[in-house]
């Protein structure tokens, strides 16, 4: 069964205030805990790429082109290094941390320690691929590491965007399991008034309630109508996102084709065989030798291929 369909993910978008403010809201359990099997995630790296995937499907469901992605990494100088997330079309999501089994002791608060996972020094980077001659890159300065507070201040230096973003992640503190996931961001538009800003920023102290919601039983809908029922919410798109690798065998020939045929050779000299780990889901691929042998023999023929064609005549 599809955990995404049991959990039942879903972004939605919509509008506050008479359209003056856009909500993008996220309820995320399933995508998170798939993330939390594929790699091994301990308790506290489940809360931080939690997070960071869930944003990632908030960002992600902005694309417009199947052809779209963007990969956002924060790299900062926590103990399970850096963390990436790529988004694309739909809200599909993938992501790792370096060293995502990492576990820290709780904080005093009795909250799990974020901020000593990811870093409170580093960067931000969000590379948006929109299919043309250049990537869009953006960057910003780590604030303080718990990752809402991080892209709020990201979408203000680099993307002259006010945002208001909040993510959340329950693990069980036993199992580690994702009891609740979710996340919201506002977004004032250039012609919001004071006054709903005003109204915005008095709301800020009740969304975190958002998860506990969510993890008591009420639906995302539900949970948001209660948090800003004042705030006039409509609702305008609704979105499955999910936790989804894109890897493939065609994709892993590819790049060993295009790392030379001078260390496919080595491969083949000293191991006899190849074995490679997709960094995104972990799904392993294995390559015999006569495997690796035929792809040797494509890497040839398309350097010398490249030789024929830059000598001209």
């Amino acid at each position: 069964m599809n955990e995404n369909e049991v959990y039942e993910d879903k972004v939605i978008r919509g509008l506050l205030m008479e359209g003056s403010v856009n909500m993008t809201a996220i309820s995320g359990r399933g995508l998170v805990e798939a993330a939390r099997h594929a790699h091994g995630l301990s308790h506290v790296c489940t809360a931080a790429l939690g997070r960071l995937l869930m944003q990632t499907a908030m960002m992600a469901v902005q694309l417009k082109n199947a052809s779209d992605n963007l990969t956002v990494i924060l790299d900062g100088d926590g103990a399970a290094g850096r963390f990436v997330a790529v988004g694309r079309e739909g809200g599909r999501v993938k992501g790792y941390a370096d060293f995502p089994e990492v576990e820290l002791p709780l904080k005093e608060n009795g909250k799990l320690d974020v901020s000593g996972v990811v870093g409170k020094n580093g960067e931000i980077r969000v590379i948006r691929d929109l299919s043309l001659k250049e990537p869009y890159v953006g960057r910003c300065a780590i604030t303080d590491g718990e990752i809402a507070n991080d892209f709020a201040n990201y979408f203000v230096v680099s993307e002259q965007q006010p945002s208001l973003v909040y993510l959340g992640v329950r693990v069980d503190p036993k199992t580690g399991a994702v009891r609740a996931a979710s996340g919201l961001m506002l977004q004032p538009l250039p012609f919001c008034p004071e006054r709903d800003i005003a109204a915005l920023e008095q709301k800020a102290n009740e969304i975190p309630a958002l998860t506990r919601m969510i993890e008591e039983g009420a639906s995302l809908e539900d949970a948001l109508i209660e948090l800003l029922g004042e705030l006039h919410p409509e609702f305008t798109e609704k979105t499955a996102p999910v936790f989804a690798c894109d890897c493939s065998r065609e994709k892993i020939e590819s790049a060993l084709i295009s790392i030379g045929r001078a260390e496919l050779a080595d491969m083949i000299e000293k191991d006899g065989g190849a074995e490679l780990t997709c960094r995104f889901c972990n799904k392993k691929y294995a390559f015999s030798r006569e495997e690796l042998e035929a792809l040797l023999a494509e890497a040839e023929a398309r350097e010398n291929d490249a030789e024929d064609d830059g000598q001209g005549e």
